[in-house]
């Protein structure tokens, strides 16, 4: 691997992640998943929405599947609540978890390499970034809600290379699923390491990683 100039990261589910109890409030309080259990559903969704993705038969987006095997495994699916619980995952306010260490290992990060944000979400992620307390970490942060195109698009990977003046062979791109983000970033040119929280990914000889911390030891080798 080249040593990158800039670092790219992803949001959901690698920097911030989800505020579980308000993105499930239509369900009820009973029926509300495990973190364990979350991240088995994950797991399998993922499975299932990159296979569909690189077949190029993707009928629905991942949060829908996602939340229709969670209400088919709680013997409870309503079109109307998968809608709503749809809703509220694709509502960036929602992701607003943080772990700690996360703004002390993004200063580490950003001393050594140039570091920005692509992130699919609805215009609104450098909001919740700043109420997090990262958002002034990242030189740009390049939001699909306002650029037009999703990952795996390439025109968002291109429009945030151009925002820092980066050649894509020296930019490496941070992100949890490999068919959006790290085929996505590869196609765009780009470097790509898997942020891989839920071990999705443990089985596939891909780079990855399971934290920041991880991360910065990756970088090391």
């Amino acid at each position: 691997m080249v040593k990158p100039r800039f670092i790219f990261f992803d949001v959901g589910n690698t920097l911030l992640f989800p505020n579980r109890a308000r993105m499930l409030a239509p369900l009820p309080q009973e029926k509300h998943p495990t973190l364990e259990r979350w991240q088995a559903l994950e797991r399998r969704t993922k499975q299932e929405f990159d296979q569909g993705v690189l077949s190029g038969k993707v009928d629905h987006g991942f949060w829908w599947t996602f939340h229709t095997h969670l209400l088919l495994e709680n013997d409870c699916f309503d079109d109307s609540v998968r809608d709503k619980l749809v809703g509220n995952t694709q509502n960036s306010a929602n992701w607003d978890q943080i772990l700690p260490g996360t703004r002390e290992a993004l200063e580490r990060i950003g001393r050594q390499y140039f570091i920005a944000v692509i992130s699919n979400a609805d215009g609104r992620i450098e909001a919740v970034l700043q109420r997090c307390g990262i958002s002034d970490c990242f030189a740009s942060i390049t939001d699909s809600g306002n650029v037009g195109h999703e990952k795996p698009h390439p025109a968002i990977f291109a429009a945030a290379l151009r925002e820092m003046n980066a050649n894509p062979a020296d930019s490496l791109y941070v992100g949890d699923v490999y068919s959006v983000d790290y085929v996505g970033a590869t196609n765009a040119g780009m470097q790509a390491v898997l942020f891989d929280v839920s071990g999705a990914y443990r089985e596939k000889d891909l780079p990855r990683v399971e934290s920041l911390a991880e991360l910065e030891t990756w970088l090391q080798n």
